[in-house]
């Protein structure tokens, strides 16, 4: 099965944001079929993840217990370590989401994969759509955010369409603006330290440079209002 089987037309500007620029959340995908990694690692980036892969489940597993991810793409049938093994030692330490992809369309497989600790699944051949709506439903729970919109005072995040609004009126921010937005408002009330979003904003591939949160922080108050993301010296970044 091959990486054409899942590619789709998006609706115009589904990736506007995110096109070759810093991501929303951190992903890890786990996928055995080199076309099919390829495509998927390609496609989340375009939707404005940070993507980091995995062509087996040894592998897969190292980097699930050592790195903190938003949620992780596993495939069933894995080389080395089955997706089904690589789930049971992760849940043993990590509560890190996890999507199921499974060629597999027996009930008893889907229930397994759910009683040992995933979260959700697709079957494949899937559609990418569903897959990414899926995707953000997780991300959603794990934030405790029921709904796509997220309400901080008279601005309004929608991450389903990737759009702020202030007082009603659209805001234009960058890709990089969004990303970082998106994350301290998931985590509104918390504290969120330099080194958090960095490693969640930024995969395995990408270099960054230690200014560029304090530049696109300054970006976002002058855009949403100076008090509106506050500073905790030598902690991080909240909104309140």
């Amino acid at each position: 099965m091959t990486a054409e089987n899942y590619r789709l037309q998006f609706p115009p500007g589904s990736a506007t944001l995110a096109a070759g620029l810093i991501a929303d959340m951190r992903i890890l995908v786990v996928e055995d079929e080199p076309d099919l990694l390829r495509g998927l690692a390609k496609s989340l980036r375009e939707e404005g993840y940070a993507v980091d892969t995995s062509a087996d489940g040894e592998e897969g597993l190292y980097k699930a217990e050592n790195w903190d991810y938003d949620a992780i793409l596993l495939d069933v049938m894995l080389p080395r370590l089955d997706g089904w093994e690589l789930l049971r030692r992760l849940r043993k330490s990590k509560k890190t989401p996890v999507l199921l992809l499974t060629a597999r369309d027996a009930a008893r497989d889907r229930v397994r994969g759910l009683d040992t600790g995933a979260d959700d699944y697709v079957v494949k051949p899937f559609d990418l759509m569903e897959l990414f709506a899926r995707l953000r439903a997780l991300i959603r729970r794990t934030a405790n955010q029921s709904s796509a919109v997220i309400e901080l005072g008279e601005v309004a995040v929608n991450t389903a369409a990737r759009t702020v609004s202030l007082g009603g009126e659209p805001v234009t921010l960058t890709a990089r603006e969004y990303a970082l937005l998106e994350y301290l408002a998931l985590h509104r009330g918390s504290v969120v330290s330099r080194t958090e979003l960095y490693e969640h904003l930024f995969d395995e591939n990408d270099e960054s440079l230690s200014n560029l949160l304090d530049v696109h922080v300054s970006n976002l108050r002058k855009k949403l209002g100076h008090e509106f993301i506050g500073t905790r010296r030598g902690q991080g970044y909240v909104i309140e």
